[in-house]
């Protein structure tokens, strides 16, 4: 028995409502709470400095000791660490990689102010004024000094592949073409997100191939998993999706700052959904030459793979209804696709 109308449109506006008050904390919460949590950080100096550091922040770095500045540079290129406190012989010396993360440059800005030098800032991106010599190693692009373009400019590539993946299940009945176009839509998507990113805008350093590799990875890894678990699981598949990689996966993605900046275990999480792997990815194509993305590689290939595996095992659309066809049955059906 059907509910009457009044009382279903009742039943949607509390399961709407239930439905906010879970986003609302899933969105603010992390952004409210950004701190440092035992973020990756070198030390060139004393074992005392980085005790000092320790016991003013606890809990806030994992700290890596290294002989010299330039051991404290390698790991900041390497993207093994966020930034390095060095000693010279002039006093303390903050090198970070505002590249990897404007919030982060600035966090570590400050919390080398209390390490007592008295030398003036250098006025590098990243700096927060405070009295310590600020070095930025990896800078971001001039033409995005705030970082924030690069945050803004992943978030529509995003959404196009999310509706990528659905448009391709509604409209494209058959698994060999499905396949084809979700391939199409990955190379094309990355080949276009660089030009307008790396040509037209200039947010992004002019690593055009990299760029387009990461994006291209990404556009494919979010279509071809909307589309392989509407396959699989029709509406209820895309709706799964849709929550995961796409709500979920963007509150915890740490694109704006870094997951190390979020409340745990939530930052690593992120990391194995699709945007918060994207992200480091294009960052490490843009900035590092790749130093730092074996991970999200990883996490981006399995989910387009997977996704791909989903569409061919998965259901066709035959005259506006679904078929479930068995894998066994696919040769003898292959001249009717």
């Amino acid at each position: 028995m059907r509910p009457k109308p009044l009382t279903l449109g009742v039943l949607i506006a509390i399961a709407v409502v239930a439905g906010q008050a879970l986003l609302i904390p899933l969105f603010a919460a992390p952004a409210a709470n950004l701190a440092p949590r035992d973020l990756p950080l070198a030390v060139a100096g004393p074992p005392q400095l980085a005790a000092q550091l320790e016991a003013q922040h606890p809990g806030a770095f994992e700290i890596t000791q290294v002989a010299d500045p330039a051991a404290a540079d390698l790991k900041i290129k390497d993207r093994a660490v966020y930034g390095a406190i060095v000693v010279t012989a002039s006093g303390p010396e903050v090198h970070v990689a505002s590249a990897a993360s404007p919030t982060v440059a600035r966090l570590l800005t400050q919390a080398a102010a209390g390490l007592g030098a008295t030398a003036p800032p250098t006025g590098s991106p990243g700096s927060g004024g405070g009295t310590v010599p600020v070095r930025d190693v990896v800078p971001v692009d001039p033409d995005d000094p705030l970082g924030a373009g690069f945050g803004a400019g992943f978030l529509p590539l995003a959404i196009t592949s999310l509706l990528a993946g659905v448009l391709v299940y509604f409209l494209v009945p058959r698994r060999g073409a499905r396949l084809a176009a979700l391939v199409t839509f990955g190379a094309l998507a990355g080949l276009a997100g660089a030009a307008v990113q790396v040509e037209w805008l200039g947010i992004l350093p002019d690593h055009y191939l990299a760029v387009a590799g990461s994006l291209g990875l990404f556009a494919l890894a979010v279509s071809a998993a909307m589309t392989g678990l509407a396959a699989l699981a029709g509406r209820a598949g895309l709706a799964l999706g849709a929550v995961v990689m796409f709500l979920v996966g963007n509150a915890l993605s740490g694109i704006a700052a870094a997951p190390e900046l979020l409340p745990q275990p939530w930052g690593a999480v992120g990391q194995w959904l699709p945007i918060g792997a994207g992200g480091t990815l294009l960052r490490s194509a843009a900035y590092f030459d790749g130093h730092g993305g074996r991970l999200a590689v990883t996490v981006l290939s399995a989910y387009a793979i997977g996704g791909l595996i989903l569409v061919l095992i998965g259901r066709d659309r035959i005259a506006g209804r679904t078929e479930v066809v068995p894998v066994e049955a696919a040769p003898e059906l292959a001249g009717a696709h």
